[in-house]
């Protein structure tokens, strides 16, 4: 079943949105200052290609105090936004029964647009 939705997710917008990550994921490589974002982007894009099986945890061991400033500049900058837009996509999948399974994938995705640093994607 997680085979058959993810493909279903990649042929009505994953694949769009994984794409859209990407590339904005090359612009904050270009700049030094730019590339621990890049990598939280490039995070989102994968959790976007194959989201069903997927669970977010806390890295272990990680640096809270770096994590949390990241953090902070991450949701001044954008990750607001980007988490508002998976969290409005869900309520608008979770309307009708069939899109149930694809809101909670928007909220998986919400939770971590909003605080992607120390936080890893772990494939089950």
């Amino acid at each position: 079943m997680k085979t058959l939705g993810n493909l279903i997710w990649l042929l009505f917008g994953g694949l769009v949105t994984a794409i859209e990550y990407f590339a904005a994921s090359i612009p904050l490589f270009i700049s030094i200052i730019g590339i621990p974002f890049g990598i939280q982007t490039i995070k989102l894009g994968m959790l976007c290609i194959w989201p069903f099986g997927t669970e977010i945890r806390v890295k272990p061991g990680n640096p809270g105090c770096i994590s949390t400033i990241m953090n902070i500049f991450w949701f001044l900058i954008g990750g607001i936004w980007i988490c508002l837009t998976h969290v409005l996509f869900g309520v608008i999948l979770c309307i009708t029964i069939i899109g149930i399974p694809f809101g909670k994938q928007h909220f998986k995705m919400a939770s971590l647009a909003l605080m992607p640093f120390g936080r890893q994607i772990i494939q089950s």
